[in-house]
């Protein structure tokens, strides 16, 4: 409780010091759902396989490795596969239909087209594996509408990490303090904060739509 106070806190002293003209958006679990576990249900798996291929793949250390897109995806695949060698079918299986555990919400394009009819720039800031992306593409339609985004994968940093804060900053010329960031991590937004962004940890569009209000986001 005393970290969320704190993160108000800051996010209050910027919308003194600057008025907001950015507003980025995490991508998953934001604008759309990464529904792994229930496609990994839908796979018709025991619950012993279900819990062997979760942990090789989603749950394991390897997966921010996958965000981050410096190894390639053959070597990510054999890491995988290591941890759980008797259920390569499975992970296989998972691996070759990632893109089915995302879809995107239905308030995602309304939204930000009505930031941009607003005059707001409109920015993605994500964690997103190359081969994901390339499986999702239709669902991330949006992106091509946005004025600006960076994916982990192009970047080879995952957020938290500075670098990657830094690099939409950089490409795009953006000013810290004129940019809020939404995202359902609460690391991230602390991050975030740390270079000088206000910060909305996202739980639904609602009480975001408040909070950025509480900004002077309309």
């Amino acid at each position: 409780m005393a970290q969320a106070g704190r993160t108000l806190f800051i996010a209050m002293e910027n919308k003194e010091k600057s008025i907001i003209k950015n507003v980025v958006f995490d991508v998953g679990k934001v604008l759309v759902d990464f529904d792994w576990q229930g496609f990994l249900n839908s796979l018709d798996l025991s619950k012993e396989t279900y819990e062997k291929v979760a942990n090789a793949t989603v749950l394991s250390d390897l997966w921010n490795e996958f965000d981050r897109s410096r190894m390639s995806d053959e070597e990510i695949l054999e890491g995988f596969l290591e941890k759980a060698p008797e259920c390569r079918a499975e992970i296989m299986n998972f691996w070759d239909n990632l893109g089915n555990s995302i879809k995107r919400y239905d308030y995602a394009v309304s939204w930000l087209e009505s930031l941009q009819e607003k005059g707001y720039g409109v920015y993605l800031l994500s964690n997103y594996p190359r081969r994901l992306y390339s499986q999702s593409i239709e669902e991330l339609s949006f992106v091509e509408k946005v004025d600006g985004a960076i994916f982990s994968y192009e970047v080879h940093a995952t957020k938290p990490e500075i670098e990657i804060y830094e690099a939409l900053l950089k490409k795009y010329q953006l000013e810290p303090t004129e940019c809020v960031f939404l995202d359902d991590n609460r690391s991230n937004i602390i991050a975030a904060n740390q270079l000088g962004m206000a910060t909305i940890h996202f739980h639904t569009k609602s009480q975001a739509e408040e909070e950025l209000k509480s900004l002077g986001v309309e």
